[in-house]
């Protein structure tokens, strides 16, 4: 889709009278616009190249259109010891992408392993990619584990948005050019971050679980400033033990979660080696709150060190996070009202499709010219085939917009309607137009041929 192609609104507004609208205020803005529409394409799109497709099997249990959504290694990456690959397909039984995550040539030591995985689909939390299915195939010419999760599109791992090479390189040009020293990562995208991680081991935790997944490559931003866990429930397969390990697994969750925001402070994942150097950066930088929950999390473990004392400890940045989200979500409804009268406008200009210059109906070949549908006809010429004085075509999208909901709410107003050559002339109103198109519908949806 060719985003540029798009009308972009005026950089200065003329004044307008109470009534009117601009055509920009009938749809949502560009960037979400743009944002919806790339997230769409990436569910609809193939990605593989030939070559990886031919190689791929058509069908893996009840998934097709297999395509590897991480080729930039060919070897695959690790995951606990074992190469993975990550597919995105399409589930034949509702139609919808999932994202398939498979362990190569992997053989569990223990069948009470994968009932672990009825365990995890308990967790339904908006910070973790929720897992559906886990089932061991041989559909790649081994024997392959997979893990079944809800496809996020667009998403990029923490460890892409903040801490590649890349990311680095751009924030230490723009910091050259600003001549001004900040943060690489702003502290209230850090609290966010802080507060999305522990709502969700705080879930995790309470269920007897264990995350084990607290890495930035296995974190991932789906959103403007919203993160999820990923690839839940892979550690407890492959290294089952029957929940023995369960509080230290939990301690090692903390003490990570402490290091993924000591690496995002202080721009760099080697941070965690040199620990006085990184909290002198992070106390010229951020604030005394931020320093005492990253002490906290980096604290040695100990039985009184829980989720639970995280959450007290970020407790008024929850309130921020509360009530940045409802911001958000204000602003959401009131973009998605500007559309909400959008479906309106195509149904009846549907209709309109459908009426108007029928070949033949109920056996007469001049059933769309005569009668209501000759109104019909005028009615679409008056809406979009006025041209100007100088025979220019008048492309009013505020017209036609106006025009059509006056149609569909059929209201008094008269307006006039005259034929091509100017030999006829009519005047009728809105909710005339509007009842010639219904029983027009109706004659074409009676049954008749």
């Amino acid at each position: 889709l060719q985003y540029h192609l798009y009308s972009a609104p005026p950089t200065r507004m003329p004044k307008l009278a109470a009534n009117q609208k601009t055509i920009q205020s009938f749809f949502m803005p560009d960037d979400l616009r743009e944002q919806l529409t790339e997230r769409n394409e990436k569910v609809l799109t193939i990605g593989s190249s030939k070559s990886l497709m031919s190689v791929l099997p058509q069908e893996v249990h009840i998934y097709h259109s297999l395509s590897l959504l991480d080729d930039t290694s060919s070897n695959g990456g690790k995951f606990f010891g074992h190469t993975s690959w990550v597919y995105k397909s399409v589930c034949s039984v509702d139609g919808r992408s999932y994202v398939l995550v498979r362990i190569a040539d992997c053989r569990l030591a223990n069948e009470l392993a994968m009932s672990m995985v009825e365990n995890w689909k308990r967790i339904r939390h908006c910070n973790v990619v929720a897992i559906r299915d886990a089932f061991s195939t041989s559909a790649f010419d081994d024997s392959s584990l997979v893990f079944v999760y809800d496809y996020h599109p667009c998403s990029e791992t923490l460890q892409h948005t903040h801490l590649s090479s890349q990311t680095q390189t751009n924030f230490q040009r723009q910091s050259q050019i600003k001549a001004s020293s900040s943060p690489h990562v702003p502290e209230s995208t850090l609290w966010s971050y802080i507060t999305q991680i522990a709502s969700a081991l705080k879930s995790i935790h309470a269920l007897g679980l264990a995350a084990r997944v607290m890495d930035p490559t296995k974190i991932l931003v789906t959103g403007k400033n919203r993160i999820r866990l990923n690839c839940v429930c892979i550690a407890d397969v492959l290294q089952f033990d029957g929940g023995q390990s369960l509080s230290r697994h939990q301690q090692e969750d903390l003490l990570a979660f402490g290091k993924i925001i000591v690496a995002l402070a202080c721009n760099s994942t080697h941070s965690i080696q040199n620990l006085s150097q990184s909290f002198e950066y992070i106390s010229r930088f951020y604030s005394p709150d931020l320093k005492n929950t990253i002490l906290y999390l980096l604290s040695k473990p100990m039985p009184t060190k829980t989720v639970d004392e995280v959450v007290s400890l970020i407790g008024p940045h929850i309130l921020q996070e509360i009530n940045g989200n409802h911001s958000y979500n204000d602003t959401l409804e009131n973009e998605l009202s500007r559309e909400l009268e959008n479906a309106r406008l195509v149904r009846i200009m549907s209709k309109m499709a459908f009426i108007n210059e029928r070949p033949v109906f109920d056996m007469d070949p001049s059933w769309s010219e005569t009668g209501d549908r000759y109104i019909i006809k005028l009615f679409r010429d008056y809406v979009f085939h006025q041209v100007d004085a100088k025979g220019t075509p008048v492309v009013d999208m505020v017209h036609a917009i106006t025009c059509l909901n006056k149609l569909d709410a059929g209201v008094d107003e008269k307006i006039m309607l005259m034929s091509r050559d100017e030999q006829s002339c009519l005047v009728v109103s809105y909710k005339e137009v509007k009842n010639c198109i219904i029983n027009s519908f109706n004659d074409l949806t009676s049954g008749r041929k």
